[in-house]
C-alpha cells in the first residue's frame, strides 16, 4: 500500500513522529518549535511553521509531498506563493529542489523519522477493499457525546456546500431573496428527475410576472404549466388542457414572455403522486396562497409553521387526474409533510443559513434544533448506517451520514474524521 499526502500532514500535525536527531537530507539538524497551521486551500500545506534548522531560525511555510519530485508535477516552481517555503517533507527523496535565487530548500525525509505502530495503524485503516466504509469493523468507536457533535461538524460542512451554491443565485438576482426562493422551490418540485427542468424554467421567469399572476390561480397554473413544458403535447377532447394553452398563449403576449423548456419532462419510473402535472400544480397554490413566501419563512420557528405555509393542495382538475388524458378516482393531493422535509432539508434551511450570514447573523443552533424535530431520512445509505448500532433519531444525523459517507469514507479521508482518528489512537 502506498502512503498518501494526508498521513503526512497527519504526522506532522500531531507530532507522530520521532522529534529527536531529525536531519535533513543535508545532515542539517532540525528543531520544530511550531508545526504551522494546516492549509486546506491553495498554497502551501503549513503556514506560519517555526523551525531552527542548524544554528539558524526559520519562519515560514512547509510544503509536503509523498515524493520530492512532485514539486513538480503541481507545478509549484511557477507559483509564487510557494516562493518563501522553508521545509519540504517528503516520504520519499528522489530530486532536490531550489528556489528561484538557485539555493536548495532543505529537505526533511519523513518516513525515516515516522512512528512505525501508527504507520502499521493507518495501513489497516485504509487496506479494507471489501468493507462498505474503511472503519466498518469498528465503527463508530466514539462515544455518544463525540459522535453527536461530530455529525454537527460534519453537517455543518454540509451546510456550507449547499450555501455557496446558493450564494451564486444571490448573485445573479442581485439578492432577491424572494426570487431565489420560487427558483429552489420549483427546483425542489420537481424532484430528482424533473428538478434540472424545473429549475431553469424558474430562472427564465421575471418572479414580477408571478406575483401578478398569484391573485388569479387559475392563469398562475397555465403559466406554470406552460414554462415547465406541460403544455406543448398532443392531448385530445380535454377541455381543462386547451383553456391552459390558450391562456398561456395570452400571458406569453401580455408579459412578452416566449422563453419555455423544451427537455421532455419525465414520468417515467415516477410515483403518481409525483408526476410533475401534480407537483406544478400544488407549486402554483403555494404562490396562490402566500404571498411575501420568504418573509414568512424567515420569521417562522417551528416545523408546524411551515408545513402549514406549505401543505397545500392542487387545483380541482387534479384531484381526479394524474394526466390530461386519464381520469382517476378524486383524492386530495396535498404537499406531504414529507415532501416538505425535503424541501426544507435541501432548498429551505440552507437559504435560510445563507441569508442570515448574509446579514451577519447566522443562528446555527436555531436552525440545528430545527432539523432535529424534521423525521430522519431513508434510503439505502441510511439502512446500512442503521446496522452499525448508532443511534438515528433525526434529519441532522441522516444528513450528517450521508456527508460522512461521501466526502470521508467514499474518498478515504480517514486521517480528516473523528472516527479515523480515534483509530489511529487506539
Amino acid at each position: 500500500m502506498n502512503v498518501r499526502e494526508d498521513f503526512l500532514y497527519y504526522l506532522w500535525k500531531f507530532g507522530k513522529l520521532q522529534l529527536h536527531n531529525l536531519q535533513t537530507t543535508k545532515g542539517e539538524p532540525v528543531e520544530i518549535i511550531n508545526f504551522g497551521t494546516h492549509n486546506h486551500h491553495a498554497g502551501p500545506d503549513f503556514f506560519n511553521a517555526l523551525l531552527k534548522i542548524e544554528n539558524q531560525t526559520w519562519a515560514g511555510n512547509v510544503e509536503m509531498h509523498v515524493k520530492s519530485s512532485d514539486w513538480f508535477v503541481h507545478n509549484h516552481e511557477n507559483d509564487r506563493n510557494y516562493d518563501n517555503v522553508i521545509l519540504h517533507v517528503v516520504w520519499e527523496h528522489d530530486i532536490e529542489i531550489h528556489r528561484k535565487d538557485n539555493s536548495v530548500i532543505p529537505t526533511l525525509i519523513l518516513k525515516k523519522y515516522s512512528n512505525s505502530v501508527v504507520l502499521q495503524r493507518y495501513k489497516d485503516l485504509l487496506n479494507s477493499p471489501e468493507e462498505w466504509i474503511p472503519c466498518e469493523t469498528h465503527f463508530p468507536v466514539l462515544n455518544n457525546f463525540e459522535f453527536e457533535n461530530w455529525l454537527e461538524r460534519i453537517y455543518i460542512e454540509r451546510l456550507e456546500t449547499k450555501a455557496d451554491a446558493i450564494e451564486q443565485l444571490v448573485k445573479k438576482t442581485e439578492y432577491d431573496w424572494e426570487a431565489i426562493l420560487f427558483r429552489l422551490l420549483a427546483k425542489g418540485f420537481g424532484l430528482k428527475l424533473n428538478s434540472d427542468v424545473f429549475f431553469e424554467a424558474a430562472c427564465s421567469v421575471d418572479l414580477t410576472i408571478i406575483r401578478k399572476l398569484s391573485a388569479k390561480r387559475g392563469s398562475l397554473e397555465a403559466f406554470l404549466f406552460g414554462i415547465f413544458g406541460l403544455l406543448s403535447q398532443e392531448v385530445t377532447q380535454e377541455t381543462y388542457y386547451d383553456e391552459l394553452q390558450e391562456e398561456f398563449k395570452y400571458l406569453c403576449h401580455k408579459f412578452q414572455h416566449v422563453k419555455m423548456t423544451t427537455i421532455p419532462l419525465q414520468f417515467f419510473r415516477t410515483r403518481p403522486a409525483n408526476f410533475p402535472t401534480i407537483r406544478a400544480s400544488q407549486l402554483a397554490t403555494v404562490y396562490h396562497q402566500q404571498s411575501n413566501l420568504f418573509s414568512k419563512i424567515v420569521a417562522t420557528t417551528s416545523l408546524d409553521q411551515l408545513y402549514d405555509l406549505l401543505q397545500v393542495p392542487t387545483s380541482l382538475f387534479w384531484e381526479t387526474h394524474y394526466t390530461f388524458e386519464k381520469s382517476s378516482p378524486k383524492r386530495i393531493k396535498k404537499v406531504s409533510k414529507k415532501f416538505i422535509d425535503v424541501l426544507l432539508i435541501n432548498s429551505i434551511l440552507p437559504l435560510r443559513y445563507c441569508y442570515e450570514k448574509y446579514k451577519g447573523k447566522p443562528d446555527v443552533e436555531s436552525l440545528l434544533a430545527l432539523l432535529q424535530t424534521i423525521s430522519p431520512e431513508k434510503n439505502a445509505i441510511i439502512q446500512k448506517f442503521d446496522t452499525k448500532k448508532i443511534t438515528i433519531e433525526n434529519a441532522l444525523h441522516t444528513q450528517a451520514l450521508l456527508e460522512l459517507k461521501k466526502y470521508y469514507c467514499d474518498k478515504e479521508q480517514c486521517l480528516e474524521c473523528a472516527i479515523g482518528n480515534r483509530l489511529m489512537k487506539r
